[in-house]
């Protein structure tokens, strides 16, 4: 039964994927129906972020001793700077370098889920506008927003 429970945030995930799609099949209303369409798209969200989560994990950031500090006398130009960086980053997470760079141990979490959700949550809002645009210019031209209404009116003319 704990295993049963102990992964409740899918069946938040569930919850709210189905209550989305039931209001987007269910309602009529164009306003609800995008409405439901987020409900959905949050649980989506939930899920992603759920599995990038890492218990225990921290955020895969490497301190070293490159930060725009001179090393023996000279300092690293921006342009040779990125390629020795990512090339000391292989290295220490190789185990094969000892020059100022923490070593990689432990637990990290995937950042990726979290960045492709905020970019989905970015696009999701400016599709969620657009949809209300829509309706409005709906509303506008047919004086309604329910579905069977407007379906009713294309069909008599």
């Amino acid at each position: 039964m704990t295993e049963f429970l102990g992964l409740y945030n899918y069946w938040i995930v569930i919850f709210l994927m189905m209550t989305g799609f039931y209001i987007v099949i269910a309602r009529e209303n164009l306003i609800k129906t995008i409405i439901g369409l987020n409900i959905f798209q949050t649980s989506v969200f939930l899920l992603y972020i759920t599995m990038g989560k890492v218990t225990g994990g921290t955020a895969p950031i490497l301190k070293g001793s490159h930060g725009g500090e001179s090393h023996g006398g000279e300092t690293h130009g921006a342009e040779n700077h990125g390629a020795e960086h990512g090339q000391e980053l292989i290295a220490a997470a190789e185990g094969h370098l000892d020059s100022g760079v923490d070593a990689v141990v432990g637990v990290y979490s995937n950042p990726i889920p979290s960045v492709l959700m905020l970019t989905a949550i970015v696009v999701g809002i400016a599709t969620t506008a657009l949809a209300l645009a829509l309706v409005v210019r709906i509303r506008e031209e047919y004086g309604t927003i329910e579905e069977d209404e407007i379906l009713e009116m294309d069909r008599n003319s």
